[in-house]
């Protein structure tokens, strides 16, 4: 693989991270009227229908071992969204966003475990730096409940999504792997949305424009991104990129009007763009730890 390749797959999941970001402050109208449950189950069944509307021969390419694992891949990330979801309903914004960054935590140490993943030096130095920044740009106080444990479940949730991408994205088309995944969140989320107190619309044209944006931009078009990118990246490097959403969301509420920029936030967004760019550099591999 080509460095050029490896850049181009960096700069479209920063791309990834960006349109994450932009999200955040447009998900403030879709949930105006809305529940979650409902905005995620149209969510992912526009998203998942645009893919197969685009292009439905996507469909015949998709074999027992892509569905098996497109389908364990989406329940990791459905799963990650779920547990996130229900911890924002019993914890704060700032605490949901910073556990849930964990994951670049988990997914070396994840990666190491189960997969003998081998991490270099200027990696963990990186990971360390993403959650120092993360840190300050999201942590306001800290309490241990079933909130907080619960959005540490999904931030586990999604690493090891990371790591499976990371391990199958190679061996798999993008387009029909991502409609698996993406199919088996959107089943997943209207079960959810119909259990809970029935599945609803959204209800005005500005929910309508925010879910559409974020199910197509957002989702068909990200999550195609994603999944092609981690053919190219390691999972690592994957993780820290991602955190650059949380960064872009700062970035985008400031820009609307809706936050303000301080000096903690910058330091922190700083050192979030210097580990992502540090982990660029080779260095020396540190030994996998046994696999379980």
């Amino acid at each position: 693989m080509t460095r050029k390749i490896q850049i181009f797959a960096l700069l479209a999941l920063t791309s990834v991270a960006a349109i994450w970001g932009a999200s955040f402050v447009l998900m403030k109208d879709a949930l105006h009227g809305q529940s979650v449950d409902d905005f995620l189950a149209t969510r992912f069944i526009i998203a998942t229908g645009a893919l197969i509307l685009i292009r439905p021969k996507a469909l015949s390419e998709i074999n027992r071992e892509m569905l098996t694992k497109g389908s364990l891949l989406g329940l990791f990330l459905g799963s990650g969204y779920l547990f996130q979801t229900i911890g924002l309903h019993l914890t704060t914004a700032a605490t949901t966003g910073f556990i849930t960054g964990l994951y670049v935590v988990f997914t070396p140490i994840l990666g190491a475990l189960f997969l003998k993943s081998h991490v270099t030096r200027n990696e963990w130095i990186g990971v360390a730096m993403a959650t120092i920044g993360l840190a300050l740009l999201s942590f306001k106080g800290f309490s241990i409940g079933v909130g907080e444990l619960s959005v540490l479940l999904s931030a586990l949730f999604f690493a090891f999504h990371i790591l499976g991408l990371g391990k199958w994205s190679g061996k798999f088309a993008t387009y029909p792997l991502t409609i698996v995944q993406l199919g088996t969140i959107a089943v997943l989320t209207s079960i959810l949305a119909v259990v809970d107190n029935g599945y609803e619309l959204p209800n005005t044209n500005q929910e309508w424009k925010a879910t559409i944006f974020t199910a197509l931009l957002a989702t068909s078009i990200a999550f195609l991104i994603q999944t092609w990118s981690q053919s190219k990246m390691d999972a690592t490097i994957v993780a820290v990129v991602l955190t650059l959403e949380v960064v872009f969301a700062a970035l985008f509420a400031v820009l609307a009007g809706q936050e303000t920029l301080t000096l903690r936030a910058l330091t922190g967004g700083t050192l979030i763009f210097a580990a992502m760019l540090l982990m660029q550099i080779p260095g020396k591999k540190e030994p996998a730890l046994p696999a379980t």
